[in-house]
This record gives C-alpha cells, sequence and structure tokens, in this order.
C-alpha cells in the first residue's frame, strides 16, 4: 500500500492550503466574471459574502469519505465552537453512532460539505463553491459536483499532526466563506515576509525533501522553502496562497487579526524581524474574538441583521437576472445562471 504524502510530517513542518490547479483555474475564471458585475446598490463590498457565504439559518451536512468513527467524531467535535458562534448548522448526520458517509460515484449531494482524508495537503473549497458544478474540472476528484472531495485533511486517518483540531476549525472556517487572514490587505504580511534566501544560500535539503540551512547556517527564503517537502510548490502558486489580495473589492475583510485561526503559524525563517508584526498571537487552536465576529456578521441570529442580508441578496439578484438590467448573454451564462439560483434559493430561505 503506498505512503500517503504527509505520513513523514514532523511537528514543525508548516502544511499550506493547497487546492488542485484545475480547481483553482476555474475559481479565478468566476472571480473575473464577479469582478465585472455591474452591482446594484449595497452589492459591491458584499460580494464574496452573498455569493460564497451560506444562508444564515442554514443546514449544511457534512459527510465523510474514508477515515474512523473515532475521526469523524473527533472532527465533529472540532467544529462545535464554529456552529456556537453563528446561526449556521452543521449536520454531521449521527445515526447508531455512525457519521454520514459520501461516495466518489454520487450523482446526487450527499452533503453540502464532502470531507476526505486521501489527498495531499489540507484545503477546502471556499462557501458555496462547495456545491458549485462551475468549480473544478468534473473528472477530477476536487470541485463542486456530487462525487467530488470538496474539503480534505490530509493523512488525518495516518496521523494527525499535533495542531490538527486547529486544522479543522480552519479549513471548515474556509467552507463557511473565510479567506486567509495572511492575505488580509489591512495586515503588515506581505511586507514582513522573507520572500527570498540569505544572500549566498545553497540550497540544503534533509532527507525527506524539506530545504534547510546550509553549512553556513544561511537560510532558505519563502519562496524556497515551499519548493521543498512537504508543499513542493512552484513560485506562481505561493504568490496566489501568499501574496496579499491586489483586488480587494471581493473581500469583505476586517481588521487584521493575530489571533485568528485564519492565519498559519510560520516558521520563524518566514519573516525579516522578530518579532514580526505578521506573527501570531496564541496558539491557533481556537476562534479569536475577530472569527466570532466574523461568524456572526456573514450568519447572525438577530432578525434586523438577517433582514439585511436578505436586502443585500435581493440588490445583487436584480443585478443578476437579464430581465433586471444584465445584458441576456451574461444571463445565460452557467456562472450566472448558478448565481441566480443560488441567490433565489436563499432568499427562499430567508423567507424574502
Amino acid at each position: 500500500m503506498a505512503m500517503h504524502p504527509l505520513a513523514s510530517l514532523q511537528p514543525d513542518d508548516i502544511v499550506l492550503d493547497d487546492l488542485p490547479d484545475d480547481v483553482v483555474a476555474s475559481m479565478q475564471v468566476r472571480d473575473r466574471w464577479m469582478a465585472a458585475l455591474p452591482y446594484a446598490e449595497g452589492g459591491l463590498e458584499f460580494m464574496f459574502a452573498d455569493l460564497q457565504a451560506w444562508t444564515p439559518g442554514q443546514r449544511l451536512r457534512v459527510a465523510f469519505l474514508g477515515g474512523t468513527t473515532d475521526l469523524h467524531r473527533d472532527v465533529e467535535q472540532a467544529t462545535r465552537s464554529i456552529v456556537e458562534a453563528c446561526n449556521i448548522e452543521l449536520d454531521f448526520g449521527l445515526s447508531d453512532g455512525q457519521y454520514r458517509t459520501w461516495s466518489p460515484n454520487d450523482t446526487e449531494h450527499a452533503a453540502e460539505i464532502r470531507v476526505s482524508f486521501d489527498q495531499a495537503g489540507y484545503f477546502s473549497l471556499v462557501g458555496t463553491d462547495s456545491t458549485n458544478a462551475n468549480i473544478g474540472n468534473p473528472v477530477a476528484a476536487v470541485g463542486g459536483l456530487a462525487g467530488q472531495r470538496s474539503l480534505n485533511l490530509g493523512g488525518f486517518h495516518v496521523a494527525r499532526p499535533q495542531t490538527w483540531a486547529g486544522t479543522v476549525r480552519h479549513e471548515f472556517l474556509h467552507a463557511l466563506g473565510f479567506h486567509h487572514e495572511h492575505q488580509n490587505m489591512r495586515g503588515p504580511c506581505e511586507s514582513s515576509f522573507r520572500w527570498d534566501d540569505d544572500a549566498g544560500y545553497q540550497p540544503t535539503k534533509d532527507n525527506r525533501g524539506t530545504y534547510i540551512e546550509d553549512d553556513a547556517a544561511r537560510r532558505p527564503g519563502i519562496y524556497t522553502y515551499l519548493a521543498g517537502y512537504p508543499n513542493l510548490w512552484p513560485k506562481s502558486k505561493i504568490d496566489f496562497n501568499l501574496r496579499g489580495s491586489k483586488d480587494s473589492s471581493g473581500f469583505l475583510a476586517g481588521p487584521f487579526d493575530r489571533a485568528s485561526v485564519m492565519l498559519y503559524r510560520f516558521p520563524p525563517l518566514f519573516y525579516h524581524v522578530h518579532p514580526s508584526p505578521c506573527a501570531p498571537a496564541g496558539d491557533g487552536q481556537e476562534l479569536s474574538d475577530g472569527d466570532r465576529r466574523g461568524l456572526a456578521l456573514l450568519y447572525p441570529r438577530q432578525a434586523a441583521e438577517v433582514g439585511s442580508a436578505a436586502a443585500r441578496r435581493e440588490n445583487l439578484l436584480k443585478a443578476l437576472e437579464p430581465e433586471r438590467g444584465l445584458e441576456s448573454t451574461a444571463g445565460r451564462s452557467p456562472l450566472a445562471q448558478s448565481a441566480v439560483a443560488r441567490l433565489r434559493d436563499s432568499l427562499k430561505l430567508l423567507g424574502a
């Protein structure tokens, strides 16, 4: 039996979110389409919140591919603090001691969030991308179709990292619509990162393929370090996943939160100075106050705030439907059809 790619992890290894290239490509097409939309009043700053967030009060089914019942139970328990912080239900389908499962052969969605453990790395599709047929290659392992993975905790069925609970919360926040905190354009991370090697660094690897200090104690920079085990990333992927968004109009970003579980715990070699203004506070295992505020903003409980969410979705629907001003060709596109259907379903759930 082949060894899982993350079976050789050590406690100080950093495994970054690693969506497959085909999924990233389809996301970028969707994001460019979203950026060109003629927004109705009130829709612009909430575009990601309202097109990629679920609906306040919605029940989201979670299902597993592989793993033991004990592992499933631990994942479910790790997400309870998320549910307590917002108006969303995560339904793991517990019945007779067993949790809900799904299969790559499914033709209908067994769950909105489909968890696997067999892919390399940790990742999740963002929000409603998890059930969006336009995201990912339809014949690949990851995407929005019923038989595709939407969230992966690579190697958890073999051995879990010490920070496994924080990783679960991190990925489930992605599944609820959150993005990485180090890419918050209000934060200091991009200018704080050591992108390049120390001068004169001689590329040096350990026996697993991880780049380490050379014989003169010169350190690899981020581009070199992440090119080695366990991430094996090219520069383009590093830029996409670590540098801040150049177009922040699609993001609903709060103040930079050093305690967020969405901020990676990077090794010291990632930073120019110590202590770094980008370095996290705390251990990254529990939700921060900022994480809870963000969840409450996206998925409010109060009737007035739920009403505001409905009004924003109605404004977006007005912008998207061709009979309300968008040209018919765009209205017939798969991306527009999907967005309109999601907004209509959301408004029905909100009673609007």
